[in-house]
């Protein structure tokens, strides 16, 4: 319990301390200077007002059939060693995929019009 007490109490101090160390050796900014460059001239809007909803879900789509394929490279290597125990294990996989799809494009999130 006390290792324990130790080391929270130090990884604190580290945490504190790195704050302290950022507010010592950082200079106070003018507005002008945090501004993003665009070419010399100011930004007409903020820079999240500019993506629409509706990329939220094209994005987690895109990111299913990304972890579908770090799922399938592995899968490939083996699936020879396995048998058909793991064809079928993919195939449930990739129902379920397929019912994400069907669920996305039915709320409408692939219409852009």
């Amino acid at each position: 319990m006390i290792a324990v007490l130790a080391l929270f109490t130090m990884a604190s101090a580290l945490v504190v301390a790195g704050y302290g160390a950022s507010l010592a050796l950082s200079r106070a900014r003018r507005p002008l200077e945090v501004l993003p460059f665009e070419s010399g001239s100011l930004p007409q809007q903020h820079a999240v007002s500019r993506y629409h909803a509706r990329w939220y879900a094209v994005t987690v789509l895109f990111l299913a059939f990304d972890m579908e394929m770090i799922f399938m490279y592995p899968w490939a290597v083996v699936v020879a060693d396995l048998g058909a125990s793991a064809v079928i294990e993919m195939f449930g996989f990739l129902a379920v995929l397929f019912v994400g799809v069907v669920y996305v494009w039915r709320e409408g999130a692939l219409r852009w019009t």
